[in-house]
């Protein structure tokens, strides 16, 4: 007998279905640009393959660093601690 699979996105499948999705991505949200200090909204969006994890949907941080096409991203969890994400910037929106 074989454990059932914790994955990334067990128990998601309600809400990442297409009538939950905010949109298609075309390709104004493809490109965009954040300045380093810069506030942004972390949305997941249409591509399941280098979307955030789901428990930062809807969190703001701030932009630290520029990596290749992704930005990482500083995000408050509580008030003393604070996790660096790597989130593409097709999942980012300016806050």
């Amino acid at each position: 007998m074989s454990q059932r699979s914790h994955g990334l996105f067990v128990g998601r499948t309600r809400q990442l279905a297409r009538h939950h999705r905010l949109s298609r991505m075309g390709i104004t949200t493809l490109i965009k640009n954040f300045q380093i200090g810069e506030r942004a909204l972390i949305l997941p969006k249409g591509n399941m393959k280098n979307i955030p994890h789901p428990r930062y949907k809807g969190r703001v941080g701030t932009v630290i660093e520029k990596r290749g096409d992704a930005y990482v991203v500083l995000v408050p969890t509580s008030k003393s601690k604070s996790v660096k994400i790597i989130v593409p910037q097709a999942h980012l929106e300016k806050a």
